[in-house]
């Protein structure tokens, strides 16, 4: 049987947590950056989880 291959852009955007969470990174941080104010580019600074509604999805594409 061929091996099962994740999504490669899958995981170079999420990251499994030691408790079994996955880690995401916020939308709208990477360009157009001067109309944004600096709270709110400071918000997106930080990691998020995945919401449960879409974990059975990345976890599909990860392959966990």
């Amino acid at each position: 049987m061929p091996k099962v291959k994740t999504k490669s852009g899958a995981k170079k955007r999420f990251a499994l947590t030691g408790t079994g969470k996955v880690k995401r990174k916020h939308a709208f941080k990477s360009h157009i950056l001067t109309k944004k104010t600096t709270k709110q580019k400071r918000g997106l600074t930080h990691t998020g989880l995945v919401s449960s509604a879409d974990m059975s999805r990345v976890r599909q594409m990860l392959n966990f």
